[in-house]
This record gives structure tokens, C-alpha cells and sequence, in this order.
């Protein structure tokens, strides 16, 4: 009884001991049993918990990318909020395991690791001012250096995701130079690599990847990196090396699109070559591709891919029949984009077909994501052949009117009808088209069996499955009609068309003039020459149409001269657009010099004369522009641009000095007829000194003592335009508020 009772009080002083050694284990203490609870605890309580949730959402976001492989792809995944709202539980539940080891256990050794767990999961939300400011805190607070190294890394990841590259170069500089242990060392190279490609120095980026490889496992992360670096290597024209990645890519567990697309690139690396033999194997290669049954949903980037091969080889029209082929093969919309404007970059650069390459960025433009790199450099190209498109469309059409207003009456009539009736041909074959492709799609008979419409050729698609011949369409529409809203009666009297109208071919034959004038258009009153009766009684459709289409060519003389002045000023703004946007300075020259012949009175000639010198100049040519400027024209700008190579000399500020001394002294001696001749003169010499701003306003002031109040106006508004970074653009201002207040 005794001996029972003892060993219960032991049993219950050990309970009590226990019991109060941990009521006293403080979060704060420092004492080995209070750390040992709290490491425990927090260890398996929290850490672990929250590292599985993390590692689980960033698992999930892999498993889920969606890569674009016509576009080199990123080392890491870059964060995004959208996608990550996927796996917003497991971040959000990741965040508060962690956040318990702070709040419950701040003597664990598990404090930093729960931080940096926080800040991993903030990255991932997109949250980065956050994220950044608890790496910063791991790295100025934390105790284990290979912890605050893992927090550097982070933190540098998180400034690459924001875009502040300075900062993440900073950070990567200060690691560089640190102790690093295997994991951070891998993740830093990641991370530098990843920082490198966002910047565009893509050697240097794969020089990195390549260094990193031999601490990587042999897993799909690592073949997709090996597939990156080959990426790398070609566009930062090593072939070799790209090779050499690709077939590291069969060697590290890869999925099947990631060996697909690695074999795909290794052909267009060989490519290049122009050896037969490999030419042959790879048409075999891509024979055998098209017909594996596992690659039925991969065509397009097969086909794309010959296209490439075929352009390499000049076989432009060739490249561009796979690529269309690849857009009718695509499954999804993700690469049709990208090889719309691969067609439109061919058109475009290699064939010069403008009006073609139009319709294809903008089929492209049309499914381009807003944000991708490409988007903003498409649409600004996109709009420069927009320009282009509509001046030589008001040339054509213009000219093609100028031209049917001259034929005799019986004639005109003629091919107006013909025009008529091509245009009805052509409205029953597309209305027999649809007609027939609306069957197919409910299932009605069709004269093509088993057909769909991907297997049709574009011209035999249905236009509102073609995205090209939609833009053609809508662009053809807005040359007629214009900009107009969806309203009842849109085609009414009253609204305004526009002036320039799409078309080809020669503009006296019928299917020109289908182009050149609206058949359709709304019955107006017509000049008595055409003797066609168009208010009060009934009037047949074809009579109609034939009104219509007479309401739009210039039988007037002030008709006529309003089409000639579109004409003027679309071959001069069509001239701007060869020399500075399309760097084609022979066709700048002809398009020039058919305003000139055309128009020999244009206000733009001494700004046209001055281009024709730039162009030959360009060209190597000698040419008589710059001495017709300087003849004819001595006092503009242009003219005294011309004159800027004789400002180049080592004495010419001197020079320049000298010579606006003597004329302002015949200024002051009021001498000012030859003191402006002087001046002019002196301005096209010395156009580049650094006091042709004071010669400038000097001539100015001759000009508003022997010249008219307008002539003295327009001296200084040309000083205004031709010198905003001088000095004494204040005081030109106020002398043109002042002539302009006396006005």
C-alpha cells in the first residue's frame, strides 16, 4: 500500500514537472527545452505544411503552363495573378501555416525558412511590393546566412518580375560574390539566366543555362530548360550549340510536346545548311511527322516549320503556302497570330506587297494578346500600311474616275453595264459559295464529301471562317461607305462615302470600274449631261445601280479639280512614306517625280525637291535637285539645309562670325537691300554654325523693314519652326505677338 502510493506521487510529480516545463517553454526563451518544444512544433505543426501547400501550387502551375512555342519561353514561369487564382487556397493556405511560426514560435530556427515560405507565395499572387519587403526583412533579420542567401535570391526573382532590373543586377552582383550552397547556387544561376533573357542578352542567358545544367536532375523541368537554352543559342545565331541543347532535350524525361518541338527546332537549326542530302532527310523526317497519328493536332506547327525551311531557301511563295497551310491545320487560335504575321512580314519585306500584308497583320492584330512583346511594333506597322493602302487607292480610283469622265457617252455606258453585270456574277458565286459551306456545316449535301472547312483552300472558305478575306472585306467597305453605325438607312443620300476606293487592274475595263464606284449606291440627282431621269417614276435596280455610279465620276471642272488635288497630295504623302517608312529611296524618286510632272505647280515643291536630293544622295546619284532647290527656292529651309555641308569646315564658325558682322553693319548703315541679299545667302553657307539662329533673326528683321506685314509673319514662323532650341525663340514669339496684335 505504501509502496503504491510512492510510486503514484512520482508518477504525479513527474506529470506536474512536465506539465510546468512546458507552461514555461516562452516563445522568447532561450532555454534548450523551450527551443526543443518550439522547434518541434513549428517544424511539424506549421513549416512542413506550408512548404507541401507551396510546393503543391507551384506544381499545379507547371503542370498547367500553357507554352507558346513559336516564341522563345521564358526560363521561369512569370508570375501571374490570373493564373494564379488556380491555386489561390494553397498560397492562401501555405501563408497562414507559415504565419503561425512568427506569431506562436519566434525562437524557432524555422522563423526564417516561414518567412521566406511567405514571401514565395506573395511572388506567386503577383503581390510583389509584399514579397519584396519580406525577403529584404530575412536578409537584414535573419540569423542563417544560407537562409538570408535564399531570401537574396527571391528577392532578386521578385525584382526581375516587377521589371526594376537595376535592383535585380545589383542583387545579383552582391551574390555573386557570396558562399552559396548547392540549391542557391542552382537558383541564383535560374534566376541570373532568367534576368539576362528578360533583357534580350539571350547568349549571355544561355552561356548561364549552360553552367547550371550539371547540378540539375534529369526531369521535365530540366529537358524544358535544355529546349530554352537551343532557343537561346538560335536566335543569338549559334546553330551548333542550339543542335547540341535540342538533343540534350530526348536525354532528360521530356513529355512528348517538348521532344516534338525539340526535333522540330533541330531541323530548322540544319536548315541553314545547304546540303541535299539533309534537305531530303528532313522533307522524309517531316513526311513521317505528318503522318504519325500523335502528332494529328500538331500539324500546323509542322507545317509552320517547312515554311520556315522553304523561306530560308527563297522559296517565298512556297513558304507561304505551308504557312497557310499551317493556319487551315491549327487546332487552336494560340499560333494562327503568329503565322499571320509571318505571312504578313513575307508580303511585306520580301515581296513588296503591301496591300496583302496589310489584310494579314490585321488578321493577326485582330487575335494578338494586347500584351505580347510583338503587339505594339505590329500595330504601328499595321498603320503605316494603312496609310499607304489609302493613297494609293485614292490614286487609283481618282485617276480611274478622271479618266471614265473623259469617254464618250455610248462608251461610258458600256462598260457601266459591264461593271454592273461582273459585279452580280461575282455576288452569285459567293452567295452560291456560302449557300453550299452552310450546308456542308448542317449537314446537308455537299459536292465536296467528307470535306470540312479547314480542308479548303482560302479562296474556297466561307469569308466569314477567313479572317483575311474578312479584313479585305471590311476594308473595302470602309473605302465606300466609311465609318458608318449600325442604324437603319445607313446607305442613305446623305451620308458621305469616302473618296478612296480599293482596286486593280486597269481603270477602263468593267471590273475596275466595279472597284472604282459603288453599284449599290443611293439614288441621287445627276448632272443633265447624263440624260438619265432619276426623281419621280419607277426606275429599274440596274438603273439605279447605273445612276449610282454615275453620281461618283467628276463631269464637273470644280469636280475635277477636287479629284486631281487627292491625287497631288496622296503621291505626296505616298512619296514621304517610300523614303522614311519603307527606306526605298528609287520609288520615293519615281513617285516624286510623277507629282512634279503631274502637278508641276504644287505648293509641296520645294519640300519634293529637297527629298529627290535626300534620295539620290541616298542612292550615290548625282542629281540636279539640290541646284534647282537652291535656284529656285534659296530663301526656304529646305534650302538652307542643303547648304548645311559647307558649315562643316574647322574655321566655319569664324567664317560665319565674320560674315554676319558685315551684315549687320550694312544693317546698321541701313544698306538693307544688299544686307538681306547677304543674308539669305549666308543662311543656306552656314545653315549648321552655331550662330545661325542670330543670322536667322537678323534676316528676319531685313525682311520687316523692306518686305509686307504677311512676308514678316511667315519670317517668324519659319524662325519659330526651324530653331526651338534657341535663346532668342522668346523674343521671336513676342515679335510675332506683336505684329499679330497690330493685325
Amino acid at each position: 500500500m505504501v509502496r503504491f502510493r510512492y510510486s503514484s506521487f512520482l508518477l504525479l510529480s513527474t506529470v506536474v514537472s512536465l506539465l510546468s516545463g512546458l507552461l514555461s517553454c516562452s516563445q522568447y526563451s532561450t532555454k534548450p527545452v523551450s527551443k526543443g518544444y518550439h522547434n518541434l512544433t513549428a517544424h511539424y505543426n506549421a513549416y512542413v505544411i506550408a512548404r507541401d501547400e507551396l510546393e503543391q501550387a507551384e506544381a499545379t502551375l507547371f503542370k498547367t503552363r500553357q507554352e507558346n512555342y513559336s516564341q522563345v519561353l521564358p526560363i521561369l514561369l512569370p508570375v501571374d495573378s490570373t493564373k494564379s487564382q488556380a491555386v489561390k487556397q494553397f498560397l492562401d493556405d501555405a501563408i497562414k501555416k507559415a504565419s503561425l511560426i512568427p506569431e506562436r514560435h519566434q525562437n524557432s530556427k524555422w522563423l526564417d525558412d516561414a518567412y521566406i515560405i511567405i514571401g514565395r507565395a506573395r511572388l506567386l499572387k503577383q503581390d510583389l511590393p509584399n514579397a519584396i519587403e519580406v525577403f529584404k526583412y530575412v536578409n537584414t533579420k535573419g540569423t542563417d546566412p544560407d537562409d538570408k542567401h535564399t531570401a537574396l535570391v527571391w528577392l532578386m526573382r521578385a525584382y526581375v518580375e516587377a521589371s526594376d532590373y537595376a535592383n535585380a543586377q545589383n542583387v545579383g552582383e552582391y551574390l555573386r560574390a557570396q558562399p552559396l550552397n548547392k540549391a542557391n547556387t542552382r537558383d541564383y544561376y535560374l534566376t541570373n539566366a532568367y534576368l539576362n533573357e528578360r533583357q534580350g542578352k539571350y547568349a549571355v542567358a544561355a552561356a548561364i543555362l549552360d553552367a547550371t545544367f550539371p547540378v540539375l536532375p534529369k526531369n521535365e523541368v530540366t529537358a524544358r530548360l535544355h529546349l530554352i537554352a537551343g532557343q537561346l543559342y538560335d536566335v543569338s545565331g549559334q546553330p551548333a550549340k542550339a543542335v547540341a541543347q535540342y538533343k540534350q532535350v530526348a536525354k532528360s524525361r521530356p513529355s512528348y510536346d517538348q521532344l516534338f518541338y525539340a526535333n522540330l527546332y533541330a531541323i530548322q537549326s540544319k536548315g541553314l545548311s545547304s546540303d541535299i542530302q539533309e534537305a531530303a532527310t528532313s522533307e522524309r523526317t517531316f513526311e513521317t511527322m505528318l503522318n504519325d497519328r500523335k502528332n494529328a493536332d500538331l500539324k500546323d506547327k509542322i507545317y509552320a516549320t517547312m515554311g520556315l525551311l522553304e523561306v530560308r531557301k527563297g522559296n517565298i511563295d512556297k513558304g507561304i503556302d505551308y504557312y497557310r497551310r499551317a493556319i487551315q491545320a491549327s487546332p487552336s487560335s494560340t499560333q494562327v497570330p503568329y503565322t499571320y504575321q509571318e505571312i504578313g512580314r513575307l508580303f511585306d519585306q520580301k515581296k513588296g506587297d503591301y496591300a496583302q500584308a496589310k489584310a494579314y497583320y490585321d488578321s493577326a492584330l485582330a487575335q494578338f494578346p494586347r500584351q505580347s512583346a510583338d503587339y505594339a511594333a505590329l500595330l504601328t506597322r499595321r498603320n503605316t500600311l494603312d496609310e499607304f493602302v489609302q493613297y494609293k487607292n485614292t490614286i487609283y480610283t481618282e485617276d480611274s474616275l478622271l479618266r471614265l469622265a473623259k469617254l464618250p457617252p455610248a462608251e461610258l455606258n458600256k462598260v457601266i453595264d459591264d461593271a454592273i453585270r461582273r459585279r452580280q456574277e461575282a455576288d452569285k458565286a459567293q452567295a452560291a459559295l456560302a449557300q453550299q459551306i452552310a450546308d456542308r456545316v448542317s449537314g446537308g449535301v455537299t459536292s465536296i464529301p467528307g470535306a470540312t472547312n479547314s480542308d479548303l483552300s482560302p479562296d474556297q472558305r466561307w469569308v466569314l471562317y477567313n479572317p483575311v478575306a474578312l479584313s479585305q472585306g471590311r476594308q473595302e467597305f470602309q473605302s465606300r461607305w466609311g465609318n458608318r453605325p449600325l442604324e437603319d438607312d445607313w446607305r442613305r443620300s446623305t451620308k458621305q462615302a469616302s473618296d478612296a476606293i480599293a482596286g486593280t487592274g486597269s481603270p477602263l475595263n468593267g471590273e475596275s470600274l466595279a472597284n472604282s464606284i459603288n453599284p449599290n449606291a443611293p439614288l441621287t440627282p445627276q448632272d443633265a449631261t447624263n440624260g438619265t431621269p432619276v426623281i419621280g417614276g419607277p426606275v429599274s435596280a440596274n438603273q439605279a445601280q447605273r445612276d449610282a455610279m454615275r453620281a461618283k465620276i467628276p463631269f464637273t471642272a470644280d469636280g475635277q479639280l477636287q479629284a486631281n488635288q487627292r491625287v497631288e497630295t496622296a503621291l505626296y504623302k505616298l512619296g514621304k512614306l517610300y523614303k522614311f517608312q519603307f527606306n526605298q529611296p528609287a520609288d520615293a524618286i519615281s513617285t516624286f517625280e510623277q507629282l512634279l510632272n503631274r502637278y508641276p505647280n504644287t505648293i509641296q515643291k520645294p519640300e519634293v525637291y529637297y527629298l529627290l536630293h535626300l534620295s539620290n544622295e541616298q542612292l550615290g546619284k548625282a542629281s540636279p535637285w539640290k541646284d534647282r532647290l537652291q535656284t529656285e527656292f534659296p530663301n526656304t529651309t529646305y534650302a538652307r539645309l542643303t547648304g548645311r555641308a559647307a558649315a562643316q569646315g574647322s574655321d566655319a564658325e569664324a567664317r560665319a562670325l565674320a560674315v554676319y558682322t558685315q551684315i549687320y553693319d550694312l544693317y546698321k548703315e541701313n544698306n538693307l537691300t544688299e544686307a538681306l541679299a547677304r543674308a539669305d545667302k549666308a543662311l543656306g553657307d552656314y545653315a549648321g554654325a552655331k550662330i545661325s539662329d542670330k543670322l536667322a533673326l537678323l534676316r528676319v528683321l531685313l525682311v520687316g523693314k523692306l518686305q509686307t506685314p504677311d512676308s514678316y509673319r511667315q519670317a517668324l514662323s519659319e524662325f519659330i519652326r526651324d530653331f526651338p532650341g534657341s535663346p532668342l525663340l522668346f523674343r521671336a514669339k513676342e515679335m510675332l505677338a506683336a505684329v499679330n496684335q497690330k493685325k
